[in-house]
């Protein structure tokens, strides 16, 4: 019964994270007497939204309801907390101050009543039922041939290919052909000529649900012709249970696997060679948090990604590949240099922990600087720089709601450096370095799928200095990449779920 009520659980989960148009909220400085990075227990929870078992949830029910209300209309005595209005003309430190100290003539000052982390996760709260009340539905328009103007640039969308099933993941092969990925389990390539492939045969088989399947795809920088994926697959050997296809969020015993091989003449796949499997034990019948994005350096490692699996605690677990970031060389063999090498009992592939989901990385063309992407639980999407060693807290602290956890920051755990509430879902992300769109060059590309949007993101060293949504409403975005003709591209996918819905998008100059 307990593993039922986990998987209803995280079906409300997945499904609260709503899209609203937000901007990243840059964290506050973590206080000086901050708790101890021990983790918090988590509680079991009844089949409800995670939202509503939130401790948030349960001081605005008591403290706020009776007067604002629970929906975007006014309350019986007060304005709503839920409204665009408010939500747009409210910062969330202002929202905080309110609580804290109170306004003239209301009885709202509650600096004694609730801790500062719990004041703290207010707006978060606030944001996100918002974000539920405000969303958008319906089918996204067909961006074809539109011409959007921006900031910095005025671009036209050109659909290179379509037709697709949940396209995850692309790279480039020297002669300038694309390969890309279909969740579904299909790698395909797909010509300068516009041409697509039909599926590479004898690729490895995926196991596909929520988020597994067939993952990214990249290419090796030095020629050799070595192919790498990354997918999710079955426990060799195990027998389905009747209650592993009870719930969409549930699989049989699963987990991440890293492979490297070629493609033939004839399209076929071969030369494989296993780079990681996770051990037997950690298998589990959660059918998310995957990951898993790809990353070279130039120094001869491929960086990759890998989700918590839904396996919080495991995130703070050096002996655990799960909610990590790894770093390899490019046969598989472990870096001497990396920073948990010489740790007893810690994974040698580990570059940075404390991750929940994280599926963007990239170089930042100027300092260096690695730029990383991840999913927050209910809202607290992260943009976070990753330096080796470092713990980004996930298990023990977050930026959005999660059961359990209610605390924004800890002593010894990386903030990040921007977030976002209600959830943009972000999946892939990259610098653009292209020439095309000069106005563009150098600025960090969000994809958002949750979000529906493409957000562009000036730097300056550690800082975020400007942003802007400059593609939005036009469906879910999973991956972005500057291409070798200098160009922009995305994968997009209309609606969840659509077996053909997904499609190769280019951005270019539009007059």
């Amino acid at each position: 019964m307990n593993r039922f009520w986990l998987a209803a659980l995280a079906i409300c989960i997945s499904g609260g994270a709503i899209a609203q148009q937000m901007t990243a909220t840059l964290p506050p400085t973590p206080r000086a007497d901050s708790p101890s990075i021990l983790p918090l227990a988590r509680r079991a929870h009844p089949p409800v939204a995670a939202l509503l078992q939130t401790r948030s949830h349960e001081i605005f029910t008591a403290t706020c309801a009776a007067c604002h209300g629970t929906t975007v209309q006014p309350g019986p005595a007060a304005k709503s907390l839920f409204s665009e209005s408010f939500l747009a003309s409210n910062t969330d430190n202002q929202i905080i101050s309110s609580v804290t100290n109170g306004i003239p003539g209301k009885p709202h000052a509650y600096v004694t009543t609730f801790s500062a982390d719990e004041i703290s996760q207010l707006p978060v709260y606030m944001r996100i039922r918002g974000g539920i009340m405000n969303r958008k539905v319906g089918t996204p328009p067909d961006p074809a041939g539109k011409i959007f103007k921006t900031s910095k640039a005025t671009f036209k969308v050109e659909v290179l290919a379509k037709g697709f099933n949940q396209p995850w993941g692309m790279a480039w092969l020297p002669n300038g052909d694309m390969l890309f990925t279909e969740r579904s389990g299909n790698l395909r390539l797909l010509d300068r000529n516009g041409k697509v492939s039909e599926p590479v045969k004898n690729t490895p088989k995926v196991f596909e649900r929520q988020d597994g399947g067939m993952l990214d795809v990249a290419v090796a920088p030095d020629g050799s012709g070595w192919i790498y994926l990354a997918y999710s697959a079955v426990l060799p050997g195990y027998v389905a249970q009747p209650a592993d296809f009870i719930f969409a969020n549930l699989s049989p015993l699963s987990m991440t696997m890293i492979v490297r091989g070629k493609i033939n003449a004839r399209h076929e796949w071969m030369d494989e060679q296993v780079l990681f499997k996770a051990p037997n034990e950690i298998y589990n019948n959660w059918s998310g948090h995957y990951g898993a994005r790809f990353l070279f350096d130039g120094r001869g490692h491929v960086f990759w990604t890998m989700g918590d699996r839904q396996d919080a605690q495991s995130s703070q677990n050096l002996a655990s590949p799960l909610g990590k970031i790894h770093r390899i060389n490019l046969d598989g063999s472990i870096p001497k240099d990396n920073p948990f090498v010489d740790t007893p009992g810690a994974l040698p592939s580990i570059w940075s922990y404390g991750h929940r989901h994280p599926e963007g990385i990239a170089f930042d063309p100027v300092t260096g600087l690695l730029w990383e992407t991840e999913h927050g639980p209910v809202g607290g999407d992260e943009v976070n720089i990753i330096e080796p060693g470092k713990n980004y807290g996930w298990g023990v602290v977050t930026m959005g709601l999660e059961p359990g956890i209610n605390r924004q920051h800890a002593v010894g755990m990386t903030p990040p450096v921007a977030h976002y509430t209600p959830s943009i879902g972000p999946g892939g992300n990259s610098f653009y370095t292209g020439d095309r769109l000069p106005g563009w060059k150098n600025n960090l590309f969000i994809a958002g799928m949750v979000g529906q949007k493409l957000i562009r993101l000036e730097i300056k060293g550690r800082q975020i200095v400007n942003q802007e949504d400059v593609l939005k409403d036009h469906g879910r975005l999973r991956e972005v990449k500057t291409g070798p003709d200098g160009h922009l591209y995305l994968l997009l996918q209309t609606q969840n779920g659509d077996a053909t819905g997904g499609s190769v998008i280019r951005l270019v100059p539009g007059s």
